[in-house]
C-alpha cells in the first residue's frame, strides 16, 4: 500500500547555479508523496489552500462520444456542462503545482502529477533522439525551466545552470555550453530558450558556435518570428519550436506535431485544445476556472481548452494564429496581431522584437498599435516609416496607427510579453 501523500508545500527556487539545490525536492515530489509549489526565492511565499474541493482538483467528464478521426492530430472534443464526479482530494500522485505566466490575467497554479511530468520528459527525449545533458538557461520556478531540471533527473545527469542574475549574454551562454557534458547513456546535449535569447545568440559568433554544439535547442514561451527560425535553421541550429503551457507540463507540441503522449484538436471556435498524458488535473483552489478549461472524455483522456486560436496546414501540422483575446477589432474589421508582427519582422530589418495589440480608439473602436525593440538601439523607427514599408503587404486596416520604440519588451515569465504593461507604454509613450 502506497504511503499517503504529504501536504502540498511551497518550494523556494534560487536563481543561478544554486537552483540545483531543489533537485532532491523535485526527486521526492516525483514519488507523488511530497508535492511542491515552486516559487522564486526572495519573493512572497504563496498561500496554499488548506481544504481543496473536488471541483478544484479535477474537471468533469465530458458528455457525449469522442470522434477519433483518421488524422491523429484531429480529435473531436465536447465541453458540455455535466455534474462533477471528481474525487474529494488532490490527485493521488500530485507532484507540482506550477504557476501560470499570468500574461493576460491573474496567475493560477496548475496541478501536475508525477505521471504527467514523467511522460512529458520521456516523450521529449524520444522526439529529440534520446536522453541527454541539459543546460538550464531560464528561471527554474517557471514550467519551462522546471522541465529542464525534471528531464535532467530522468536522464540521470546533473544539468549545467546559466547564471541569469546579471542578465543573459552570449558570452556567458557559450561558457555554460562548454560545461554541459553528456554522461553514460545520456549522450546528447540539449537546451531550452525563449525567442529573444535565440535572437541574441545567432547574432553573436561565440553564441552561434555554442548553439551549434547542441543536439537539440527547444524554443518556446512566445511566438518566434519566422525570419529568426529560418535564419537559425539555415545556420545549422538543431531548432525545435515548442508549444505548450503550465497546464500541459510545458511544451507538448513540437514543430506542429504533438508529442507521442499528446493530442491536438481545433474546435469549432478555432480554439486549440490539447489532450493527453501531460495535461494538468485543474487549478489549485479554482473550481470555476477548472470546470471552464478542463474536461475528461469517455476514454479517460484529459483535455485543456487554450485561449489560443489555430488551424492545421496541408501537412496536418498545427499552426497558431494568435490568442482569441488578442484579436483587434478596428473599424469593424478583425485583425490578427500575429500577421502584423510577422510582416514587421520580415520586412523591417531594424526590428528585433515586436508586440502588436489593440488600444481603445474613439473613431475606430480599437487602433492597431505596435511596441518594438530595434536591432540597433541608436537608430529610430517612426509610425510613418512602418506604414509606408508595409503598405500593399498588409491590408490598410492592419497598418499600425502607432509605433512605440522601447528599450525592452516588458515580460511576465520567460518570453511572455506583459501585454498590460505594453499597452500602457503604447497609450502613454512618456
Amino acid at each position: 500500500m502506497a504511503a499517503p501523500m504529504r501536504p502540498l508545500r511551497p518550494l523556494a527556487v534560487p536563481a543561478g547555479p544554486e537552483a540545483l539545490r531543489v533537485l532532491p525536492d523535485l526527486e521526492a515530489a516525483l514519488t507523488g508523496r511530497s508535492p511542491v509549489l515552486p516559487y522564486a526565492e526572495g519573493t512572497p511565499v504563496p498561500a496554499v489552500p488548506s481544504a481543496p474541493t473536488s471541483s478544484a482538483t479535477a474537471p468533469p467528464d465530458a458528455a457525449g462520444p469522442v470522434d477519433h478521426h483518421d488524422d491523429h492530430h484531429h480529435h473531436d472534443h465536447q465541453h458540455d456542462d455535466v455534474p462533477d464526479n471528481a474525487p474529494d482530494d488532490l490527485p493521488d500522485d500530485l507532484a507540482v503545482a506550477i504557476g501560470t505566466s499570468g500574461s493576460t490575467g491573474r496567475p493560477k497554479r496548475a496541478l501536475l502529477t508525477a505521471t504527467a511530468l514523467g511522460r512529458s520528459a520521456w516523450a521529449t527525449h524520444q522526439v529529440l533522439g534520446g536522453s541527454g545533458a541539459w543546460l538550464l538557461a531560464m528561471p527554474a520556478h517557471h514550467v519551462a525551466g522546471l522541465q529542464v531540471l525534471l528531464r535532467s533527473l530522468a536522464a540521470g545527469v546533473t544539468p549545467t545552470v546559466l547564471d541569469l542574475r546579471g542578465g543573459f549574454t552570449a558570452e556567458a551562454f557559450a561558457e555554460a555550453a562548454r560545461a554541459t557534458r553528456p554522461s553514460g547513456a545520456a549522450a546528447r546535449r540539449y537546451t531550452a530558450l525563449v525567442p529573444t535569447q535565440l535572437a541574441r545568440l545567432v547574432d553573436d559568433p561565440a553564441g552561434l558556435e555554442a548553439l551549434l554544439g547542441f543536439d537539440g535547442v527547444l524554443v518556446g514561451g512566445a511566438a518566434t518570428p519566422a525570419v529568426l527560425v529560418e535564419r537559425a535553421r539555415r545556420l545549422g541550429v538543431a531548432l525545435s519550436l515548442t508549444y505548450g503551457m503550465s497546464e500541459t507540463a510545458g511544451g507538448c507540441v513540437y514543430d506542429g506535431s504533438p508529442l507521442p503522449v499528446s493530442r491536438v484538436h481545433v474546435d469549432n471556435d478555432r480554439h486549440v485544445v490539447l489532450g493527453g498524458d501531460t495535461v494538468a488535473h485543474g487549478y489549485l483552489g479554482e473550481p470555476g476556472l477548472t470546470r471552464d478549461a478542463f474536461t475528461v472524455d469517455p476514454d479517460g483522456v484529459r483535455w485543456f481548452r487554450t485561449d489560443d486560436l489555430g488551424h492545421f496546414d496541408d501537412d496536418g501540422l498545427l499552426v497558431l494564429d494568435g490568442r482569441a483575446d488578442d484579436v483587434i477589432n478596428t473599424g469593424g474589421l478583425k485583425i490578427n496581431p500575429g500577421v502584423v508582427e510577422d510582416a514587421m519582422t520580415r520586412h523591417l530589418d531594424v526590428v528585433l522584437d515586436v508586440v502588436v495589440l489593440g488600444v481603445p480608439d474613439p473613431e475606430w473602436g480599437e487602433a492597431v498599435c505596435a511596441a518594438v525593440t530595434l536591432t540597433d538601439p541608436t537608430t529610430s523607427l517612426t509610425t510613418q516609416q512602418v506604414r509606408e514599408r508595409l503598405r500593399g503587404i498588409l491590408p490598410d486596416a492592419a497598418l499600425p496607427r502607432r509605433v512605440v520604440v522601447l528599450p525592452a519588451i516588458p515580460q511576465r515569465g520567460p518570453g511572455k510579453p506583459d501585454r498590460a504593461a505594453i499597452r500602457r507604454s503604447v497609450r502613454d509613450p512618456a
